[in-house]
C-alpha cells in the first residue's frame, strides 16, 4: 500500500494527472520510442499507437491503479493486473524493462504538468508506479514458471501446415511444431501472440485466440482481415491473409490469457459478436475433446450467416454437448440454415432467450457489444463476478476493478 507520506500527495495530484493522463501517455510513448526504438520491434502494436488506443489504455490503467490504492481499505485491482500480466507474458516482457518505462513516464508527467511536479510529487508517483510494476513482475514471473519458460523463451517457430478460407474476411491457420519439443496444452479460451515481420523489417505482435483443443503437435487460430474504413487496413492481418503461405514459418508464443473456462461444472453462456466467436470456439472444442456433458448456451450476433466465422465447427461441437443450444442475431434478416434454437433480426437482445440459472457468462466482441450485453446481464441480476469478457486490442473498457 502507499506510504503515509505519498498518500496525500497522490490524492491531491490525482485529479490533475487524471485530467491530463492521455496526453501524458502520448508524450511518454513518443519519448520512449525516440530513446529506445527497439521497443517498437516485437512489443508494441503500432496500429494501436497510431489510432491512440494504446496510450488511452495505459492512461486508464495507471489512473485506475492509483484510484484503487487510495481506496479504504486499500486493495489492488487484481482483474486489471492479471489481464495486463497475461498480455505481457505473451510478449516476453522482462523485469529490466520496467525501469526504462518509469524513466520516460516520469519525464512525460513533468513535461505535461510543469511546475506542479515537484520532487515530492515525482517521488509519490514513483511509489505508485513501482507498486504496480512489482505486482505485474510477480505475476509475470509466475506465468513464465507455470509454462516452463523464461521471458526470453516464450517464442517458438511453427510451420503453417494449412491455411483455409472460412468466410470472405476470415482465414483459419493450422500451425505445426517445427521441432520435437513438447507442446504444452492451452487452457480453454487462451490466446497466442504471433510475431510477424513486416516489409520494413519491424516485427509486429498480434494476439489470436486458439479455436481448437491442442493435439500435442498443432495449434489453430483464425485471423479476420481488418478493414480500415477510411484508415489504413490492418497491416498484420493483411500480411497473414495475402502473403503467408502453407510451408512458411511464423513465430508464436506459448498460450496465455486470463479468460478461461470455469471448471466448476456450472452452466456456461457464451455471448459473442463477429470474430469474438474465436475464444468461444476454443472453449467448445476443449469441452468436446474432454467428453464433457456441460450444458452450453451459445448466443452470437453477426452481419449475416455467411459472415459468421467458424459456424460449422460451432454447430458440430454444440451437437456433441447434450442440452446445448445456439441462438443467433443477424443484421440482414432472420434466416439460418444452422440447427439453431432461435434466429432473430437485429442486434442481440437477451430478452429473447431463456438464460440458465446459476450460469457463468463469457463475452467477446466489439466494445459497444460488450457494454450492452454486460449491462443487460447486470440488469437481470447477474453478479459481475460471474461475467468474464475478452477484448481484442487494448482494454479501453476496464469494467472489472477487482
Amino acid at each position: 500500500m502507499l506510504s503515509d507520506k505519498a498518500r496525500p500527495i497522490v490524492e491531491a495530484t490525482l485529479p490533475a494527472i487524471g485530467e491530463n493522463i492521455q496526453e501524458i501517455a502520448s508524450r511518454f510513448y513518443a519519448h520512449l520510442f525516440a530513446a529506445h526504438p527497439e521497443f517498437q520491434d516485437g512489443i508494441f502494436n503500432r496500429g494501436h499507437q497510431a489510432e491512440g488506443s494504446q496510450p488511452k489504455a495505459l492512461a486508464g490503467s495507471v489512473a485506475m491503479f492509483a484510484t484503487t490504492l487510495l481506496a479504504d481499505p486499500p486493495q489492488l485491482p487484481e482483474r486489471l493486473l492479471t489481464r495486463i500480466a497475461h498480455k505481457h507474458a505473451s510478449l516476453g516482457i522482462r523485469p529490466d524493462q520496467y525501469p526504462i518505462i518509469w524513466e520516460h513516464l516520469s519525464w512525460a508527467i513533468g513535461d505535461v504538468l510543469g511546475d506542479v511536479v515537484t520532487r515530492g510529487v515525482t517521488a509519490a508517483w514513483e511509489e505508485v508506479y513501482w507498486l504496480m510494476a512489482y505486482a505485474l513482475i510477480h505475476q509475470e514471473r509466475g506465468l513464465y514458471s507455470a509454462r516452463g519458460v523464461t521471458a526470453q523463451r516464450v517464442w517458438r517457430q511453427w510451420w503453417v501446415a494449412a491455411k483455409e478460407k472460412d468466410t470472405d474476411d476470415v482465414v483459419v491457420f493450422t500451425m505445426r511444431r517445427v521441432d520435437n519439443r513438447p507442446v504444452r496444452a492451452s487452457l480453454p479460451g487462451q490466446y497466442v501472440s504471433v510475431l510477424a515481420t513486416m516489409p520494413d523489417g519491424v516485427r509486429q505482435p498480434r494476439q489470436y485466440s486458439l479455436i481448437r483443443a491442442d493435439d500435442g503437435e498443432h495449434r489453430y487460430f483464425a485471423v479476420k482481415r481488418v478493414h480500415g474504413d477510411g484508415k489504413p487496413d490492418g497491416e498484420v492481418s493483411s500480411l497473414l491473409h495475402d502473403r503467408i503461405k502453407v510451408g512458411d514459418e511464423l513465430t508464436m508464443s506459448v498460450p496465455y490469457g486470463d479468460v478461461v473456462l470455469d471448471d466448476s461444472g456450472r452452466p456456461a453462456v457464451f455471448a459473442s459478436a463477429g470474430i469474438g466467436i474465436t475464444p468461444m470456439a476454443g472453449m467448445l472444442s476443449h469441452l468436446v475433446a474432454a467428453g464433457s456433458r456441460l450444458s452450453v448456451t451459445m448466443l452470437h450476433a453477426d452481419t449475416d450467416e455467411q459472415s459468421f466465422p467458424l459456424r460449422r465447427q460451432i454447430a458440430d461441437d454444440l451437437a456433441q454437448l447434450p442440452g446445448s443450444s445456439l441462438s443467433v442475431w443477424y443484421e440482414r434478416g432472420a434466416h439460418s440454415d444452422l440447427p439453431v434454437a432461435g434466429v432473430h433480426e437485429g442486434t442481440m437482445d437477451l430478452a429473447q432467450v431463456t438464460l440458465p440459472v446459476g450460469a457463468v457468462y463469457y463475452l467477446c466482441g466489439p466494445l459497444p457489444f460488450l457494454q450492452a450485453v454486460r449491462s443487460a446481464l447486470i440488469d437481470r441480476g447477474i453478479a459481475p463476478a460471474d461475467i468474464q469478457y475478452e477484448m481484442f486490442g487494448p482494454d479501453l473498457w476496464q469494467a472489472d476493478w477487482s
